[in-house]
């Protein structure tokens, strides 16, 4: 009998950390969407970004991704998403679509630009750089190093 409660105790205790544990984890994310003025950006392809995103400058978040379609007549993926208002952002600003580590998500990175004019409300950022996706760069390096075994090759049969 006493064997039983010792054991049910310790299973409450490990089971009483395991919740300590998911609501210290839950509140140290920043999975809110910041809400502020919309921007929009159009790029080539959006693998991997999804809505809720994180839209960072300095690796600071200051937005969130609202909403990806496709332009019906461009075939163009084009990102909206806000940014908090006490951020204003020139219109040569810069956005790219990047990753957060090896297996981490996606997220927009914004590159400040230099102009003293600044984005509107509802604006369009004009300078985007898309995704690289991971088996894109492989496949390149692949190519690349059987390229290299190629000249090797034709270099051997010239002696």
């Amino acid at each position: 009998m006493s064997r039983s409660i010792v054991e049910t105790l310790i299973g409450a205790f490990v089971l009483a950390i395991a919740v300590a544990f998911v609501v210290f984890a839950y509140g140290r994310t920043t999975t809110a969407t910041v809400s502020g003025y919309e921007i929009s950006a159009k790029f080539t392809r959006l693998d991997g970004l999804d809505r809720g995103a994180d839209v960072k400058i300095s690796g600071i978040k200051v937005g969130s991704v609202v909403d990806m379609e496709l332009d019906p007549v461009t075939f163009r993926a084009v990102a909206r998403f806000n940014i908090n208002p006490d951020y204003k952002l020139p219109t040569d600003s810069t956005v790219s679509v990047v990753s957060d580590g090896l297996l981490g998500g996606k997220y927009l990175r914004l590159e400040p630009g230099r102009t003293q004019q600044m984005l509107a409300a509802n604006g369009t950022l004009k300078n985007t750089r898309d995704a690289l996706s991971l088996e894109d760069m492989l496949g390149r390096a692949i190519f690349l190093l059987s390229e290299g075994d190629k000249k090797e090759e034709k270099k051997d049969e010239k002696k």
